[in-house]
């Protein structure tokens, strides 16, 4: 991303800022960044998540830069929390080239923990989307954190504890750390096989089993 634009999202992120107060923090995510692991290039009140400039990635970020660009979407006023339990109302908003591709990522979490907790005098304020505080992802320090949170997702996603899944629902807990962006952390292979008990060939092979049991159901939703 150009220097240019990272200056005019830098003061964007300023203003936004300045006009919710303390409680709203403003982050840019360069998706172009040369290194994924260190992806903001400009972030205001970071005390709301304990992120500063050149830190990691979110969970939206890598799933960004690990999906398809034309299915991206932005997405307003829904729930994250921090790692101290703090409930956040977050929106994320891709900046686009002139050719469409998203380049870089707004993202606003204003902290209601408070306004939660008066929730029924001043709901309309908190209205966000349906989903269970105790399920938002949590917005990590760094992308080994970040990590681990896939990982904690893909266990409560397969619904079982490692060491009672059989091959098929290990496959389903790799697949979904492939499409989450988890592969594009620095030595995560090595951090996922220990988890999982795997070899890096066995890990692979899944993978491999994985995305072909991906493209046969989109092969099967096309027909």
């Amino acid at each position: 991303m150009t220097s240019a634009r990272i200056e005019f999202l830098s003061r964007l992120a300023k203003g936004l800022a300045a006009q919710f107060g303390p409680n709203c923090e403003v982050v840019i995510h360069d998706l172009e960044a040369a290194d994924p692991q260190h992806t903001v290039v400009a972030i205001e009140n970071g005390h709301v998540s304990g992120r500063f400039i050149g830190d990691g990635p979110s969970n939206v970020v890598l799933q960004s830069l690990s999906g398809d660009p034309r299915a991206l979407q932005d997405r307003y006023a829904y729930i994250t929390r921090t790692e101290d339990g703090r409930i956040l109302k977050s929106s994320t908003v891709f900046y686009r080239d002139d050719d469409g591709r998203p380049t870089a990522l707004l993202s606003i979490n204003f902290d209601i923990t408070m306004l939660v907790a008066a929730q029924n005098s001043i709901g309309t304020l908190t209205a966000h989307e349906a989903s269970a505080e105790e399920n938002a992802p949590t917005i990590p320090h760094n992308v080994s954190d970040l990590l681990d949170d896939l990982i904690e997702q893909s266990v409560r996603l397969v619904g079982k504890p490692v060491a009672l899944m059989n091959k098929a629902e290990r496959i389903k807990a790799i697949g979904f750390l492939n499409d989450s962006g988890a592969f594009l952390v620095r030595q995560s292979s090595q951090k996922v096989c220990s988890y999982f008990g795997i070899s890096k060939y066995t890990l692979y092979s899944y993978l491999d089993e994985a995305k072909a049991a991906a493209e046969g159901a989109k092969d099967d939703g096309g027909r």
